[in-house]
């Protein structure tokens, strides 16, 4: 069920979400109210589960991760067992960024970050150590058009 949401909590995320280390003040201020009704909006939204957790979005390039891959999966296992070892996998893997079961031929795909093709190779080659895979393609992304983080609300 979706949360109930006037025009103020909407500025507010769209405030947060593009600079969550702004100040409650420049926040009050952007959205036209002040610093305590912000705050309870904020608090009760982190209640509801609207904001999750808050972290910073590092620049992948100036960290030397280059690479990025949308990696498609095709697997002929569907039993419980190997799709918890293939999650497990996953979430164990940091170049793995982002992983969505589908609909359609293909099962899986992943957004993998890496240094370069060799690092992709040895992401490649560990994974399919792990746990058995029908057929893998991987696509390079030659260039990021848009990426962002922000829902639109």
């Amino acid at each position: 069920m979706a949360a109930q949401l006037d025009d103020i909590d909407r500025k507010i995320l769209v405030e947060l979400q593009e600079d969550a280390g702004r100040s409650l003040d420049e926040i009050a201020r952007k959205v036209g109210s002040s610093k305590t009704p912000v705050w309870n909006r904020i608090r009760k939204m982190r209640e509801a589960g609207v904001i999750g957790r808050q972290t910073v979005i590092l620049d992948p390039e100036a960290l030397g991760l280059e690479a990025c891959f949308f990696v498609l999966i095709r697997t002929s296992e569907h039993e419980a067992e190997w799709q918890r070892k293939f999650l497990e996998t996953l979430r164990n893997r940091p170049e793995v960024l982002e992983a969505h079961r589908l609909a359609g031929d293909i099962d899986y795909i992943l957004k993998v970050r890496v240094r370069n093709a060799r690092a992709y190779d040895t992401f490649y080659q560990a994974l399919i150590s792990e746990v058995r895979i029908y057929n893998v393609t991987a696509l390079l992304s030659m260039e990021e058009i848009k990426s962002t983080t922000a829902l639109p609300v």
